[in-house]
């Protein structure tokens, strides 16, 4: 198997540590041929979209990286799938159709030895995040993910919809799974999260229009729109 690069965004919290951990290990037994590694920025807070988009640093343009939440699992073979087809694309790959959220209960059966398809789980209808499948070129033309989102919040909810308007398409999805595990919840409220709130109501009123769109994230205007 190819080698290729696991970048996880990971700033130490006691209640995220067990899933972290559980990851990690998960991919040393069932993706060896990921080079797994973290990525974290100086920020006063832990700003998600900043992490993820120094992961795609330091690496060739066409090179492809997996930007891995800390506490989802892929299923293997989805995630390969992906990483084989994000190379020439032009398009960000998400390794999954259905996202299971496993909860306490779910995640206890998950380290209990349950397969991961049989744990109890809630279905999270429209997500968009978790675990990308990219190149850095890809990543950096529709601007990434925008680190004015600070905190927790909307943040690949934005950047899905700066995707499909400057990608001319929505990211490309593979038949899977992948699996969320339990820890605390983060607090979404207050003037942090207002703000995050919105930003995110300036990305609903660019969606669909190209220019306006490259404008709100810091990229060059679509040909298409000039």
């Amino acid at each position: 198997m190819q080698r290729f690069r696991v970048v996880i965004p990971w700033r130490p919290a006691p209640s995220r540590v067990g899933a972290f951990e559980f990851v990690t290990a998960w991919y040393a037994d069932n993706v060896p041929e990921a080079e797994v590694t973290t990525i974290d920025t100086p920020d006063d807070v832990f700003v998600l979209a900043a992490c993820r988009n120094r992961g795609v640093d330091g690496i060739g343009a066409d090179e492809v990286v997996v930007i891995n939440d800390a506490d989802t699992i892929p299923e293997p073979a989805a995630l390969r799938e992906a990483v084989a087809a994000a190379r020439t694309s032009g398009r960000v790959h998400l390794p999954y159709t259905r996202y299971h959220w496993l909860g306490a209960e779910g995640t206890a059966q998950l380290r209990g030895g349950t397969a991961p398809e049989e744990c109890t789980y809630e279905l999270v209808n429209g997500a968009c995040s978790g675990v990308y499948v990219t190149t850095p070129a890809t990543w950096r033309s529709h601007g990434g993910q925008d680190e004015r989102f600070r905190g927790w919040g909307f943040e690949d909810a934005a950047w899905y919809l700066a995707h499909e308007t400057l990608l001319g398409a929505p990211p490309v999805r593979h038949d899977g799974r992948v699996y969320a595990l339990h820890h605390q919840a983060e607090v979404r409220a207050g003037e942090r999260y207002d703000a995050n709130a919105a930003l995110m109501e300036q990305y609903r009123a660019a969606a669909g229009d190209p220019e306006s769109m490259a404008q709100l994230v810091g990229v060059a205007r679509p040909a298409s729109s000039s």
